[in-house]
């Protein structure tokens, strides 16, 4: 059964584990027996129900440690009571912190002293290495100067976050012998590696020496330049919520010193030499002189992390962005050509029938045909297509559609995604009048395919309002039209395509930016919303250029008014029908075209990542990001973690990683 509930806020909370199950792990490795009662040792808990410890040269004394955190009683045995006790700390939201309390608290008495804390610290790792000063000042203004004085867990907690920063300071001070306010490269690279290790990744490891001295060449390390390292180190989720906010979502855009410094001001007091130093690190990776979200992704410490994007496949077709050549675009446009094609005839089918509902309001016509209207509005003239022609003829057309909208969709979306690489400014942002060129030609580019494959299937879809014995087929519709007659209302269809595609394109990629969370992430759902979205103002605006081009487009029957061209059509049906009957459809052209565009662009996007190959270029916005995973999101390997003991192993392993108190994994000597 899944143990994890997510709420509207994205909290993640840990259902409790059946009490009979729970006791059956709980026998499963318990090893002693008392009065008929069972009972875990330290080592059946750490070593085999945690599986950590696992050498034979474990250190006895780390285990026994980490057994007492859960043994409250501190008699050694760990009951059931206790056992089920400490699931249920795991399944809070501070377990982390409580479990580490519970490491302190070595007597069971709720609070920590200070010779309980003296005694767990002075068997850290840490500690042997660079020894704190148990007399500072520090110890005495949170257990008081005579060192009595008692530590609640609210307390304790926030002593702990504390503990690291001033453990960092005293080791400046040491090696500072002469307390001028700096140390060597080698100091510094001393203590962020002993002492800081969970905030350095393993690019900024490799350049501790090299920042020390801030780039000028030296090989001093200030005080200021310290402290000002560790508290960038300590805010990098910020610095990339910072970027976001500047870049709107994006993740390629580079960022120069000034931009960054003017948004961090605007949202939080970040330091110029905080700044400075970012910088300086980013220039060890390249030499532009600008910060991207990748950037920052290498200098953020190391956590667990999960992809908001999962792919089935990912391919490199090139090293770097240098190898990216005339041959690997070509390759990249045609990948983006073959998956618009799959998108296109995914749209296109969701959405057909309301298609055929708006081809036939807008070729129904009054004041030039004697007899009354066919259709009342559009649910009317879906009932009646039913009624007459049955379900599949909602369908009716369907075929061409579907052999012509591949190319067509995949044209348009292929040039849109070519215009707007070859329009990104130095930075790789994009203006606004390059956003409408770019969906301009895309409109325009697809006309070559849209007019035959519309004359074809607006001839077939009104030929059911015609009672006749034999249906009228693709086929013969392309013999009567010829090659020319395949391209009637060409004109018509650029004058629909080009403002539709400049208007679509445009608002959909800032819906998006709207849309994205806060790490700047699409997910499929929202991608769906931006693109219906847009096609909202893109498809209502361009309804009269649709309905002069479906009046070219059909063939006039007896006693209806022909058109020779898209000046001579907008004249007479102005003259004969007046101005509404230019926005004839426009609701049903909406409800077709909002939908099939909102399937077709988070198809498109959905393959992108599903399929994934880069080809050293632009990753589409807002498809990619990773956020810190909640100790609940780990899942062991090990089936009896059930209920809280699913968060067993991230909670230990944060002890290490997020408070640096890494206990000795072996014995320093064999009896």
């Amino acid at each position: 059964m899944e143990t994890l509930f997510a709420s509207s806020q994205g909290a993640v909370f840990v259902k409790r584990a059946n009490t009979e199950k729970l006791h059956d792990v709980f026998n499963k490795y318990a090893t002693e027996e008392r009065d008929g009662e069972r009972f875990m040792t330290p080592t059946d808990f750490v070593r085999s129900f945690l599986g950590l410890f696992k050498d034979p040269n474990y250190n006895v004394n780390s285990v026994r440690l980490l057994g007492g955190i859960i043994d409250t009683s501190k008699d050694g045995l760990i009951s059931f009571p206790e056992f089920q006790a400490f699931e249920a700390v795991l399944s809070g939201p501070d377990a982390l912190y409580k479990a580490a309390f519970q490491l302190f608290d070595t007597k069971g008495s709720g609070y920590v002293t200070y010779d309980e804390f003296q005694e767990v610290i002075k068997q850290t790792t840490l500690h042997e290495r660079i020894p704190f000063d148990l007399d500072s000042e520090f110890i005495k203004l949170y257990f008081g100067k005579d060192k009595k004085r008692i530590v609640t867990y609210s307390e304790f907690s926030q002593f702990l976050h504390d503990f690291h920063e001033e453990h960092a300071i005293q080791a400046f001070k040491g090696f500072d012998k002469n307390r001028e306010g700096q140390i060597t490269a080698l100091e510094f690279n001393s203590i962020m590696t002993l002492i800081k290790s969970h905030l350095l990744t393993k690019d900024v490891r490799e350049n501790l020496v090299a920042a020390a001295g801030g780039g000028s060449g030296g090989h001093i390390v200030s005080f200021p330049y310290f402290m000002a390292f560790n508290s960038l180190l300590n805010n990098m989720e910020l610095t990339k919520k910072i970027y976001l906010t500047f870049s709107k979502g994006s993740h390629d855009l580079e960022i120069t010193k000034e931009e960054f410094l003017h948004s961090a001001q605007q949202m939080a007091q970040f330091t110029p030499l905080e700044i400075d130093i970012l910088f300086q690190l980013v220039g060890f990776f390249h030499q532009t002189g600008r910060v991207t979200y990748a950037d920052l992704e290498k200098l953020s410490p190391e956590r667990m992390t999960r992809s908001l994007t999962r792919s089935i496949k990912e391919m490199k077709a090139v090293q770097s962005s240098d190898e990216r050549g005339v041959f690997v675009q070509i390759l990249e446009n045609t990948y983006r050509f073959a998956l618009g094609s799959i998108a296109g005839a995914t749209g296109a089918t969701a959405v057909y029938p309301i298609d055929l509902v708006k081809t036939r309001l807008q070729n129904q016509r009054s004041g030039s045909y004697i007899g009354e209207l066919m259709y009342k509005n559009s649910f009317d003239c879906f009932k009646k297509v039913i009624r007459h022609e049955g379900f599949s003829g909602l369908y009716r057309g369907l075929l061409p559609q579907l052999l012509g909208v591949a190319p067509e969709k995949a044209i348009k979306l292929t040039v849109n995604d070519l215009m707007r690489d070859k329009l990104r400014g130095s930075k790789g942002d994009i203006a606004l009048w390059a956003e409408f060129l770019a969906g301009g030609c895309a409109g325009g580019s697809q006309v070559i395919f849209t007019n035959p494959i519309e004359i074809v299937k607006i001839r077939l879809q009104v030929a059911g309002e015609i009672a006749s014995t034999s249906r009228i087929s693709a086929v013969q519709v392309l013999k009567d039209l010829g090659f020319f007659g395949l391209y009637k209302g060409a004109r018509a269809c650029f004058l629909r395509d080009i403002p539709f595609s400049a208007i679509y394109f445009p608002a959909y990629a800032h819906f998006k930016s709207i849309l994205a969370d806060e790490n700047g992430y699409n997910s499929p759902a929202s991608l769906l919303v931006a693109a219906a979205a847009a096609g909202i103002p893109a498809a209502s605006l361009v309804t009269p250029a649709d309905v002069i081009k479906t009046r070219l487009q059909v063939q006039a029957r007896a006693g209806q008014t022909t058109y020779s061209g898209v000046l001579d059509a907008t004249r007479k049906i102005w003259r004969e029908e007046g101005g509404r009957a230019f926005w004839k459809g426009t609701a049903a052209r909406v409800f077709r075209s909002s939908p099939q565009f909102g399937v077709t662009l988070a198809t498109y996007e959905v393959l992108q990542r599903l399929f994934y190959i880069d080809f050293g270029g632009h990753r589409p916005a807002g498809s990619t990001a990773t956020v810190p995973i909640h100790p609940g999101d780990v899942k062991s390997d090990n089936p009896d973690h059930i209920g809280g003991y699913r968060l067993a192993l991230p909670v230990f392993s944060g002890i290490e990683s997020q408070f640096g108190l890494f206990l000795p994994k072996f014995r320093t000597t064999v009896n």
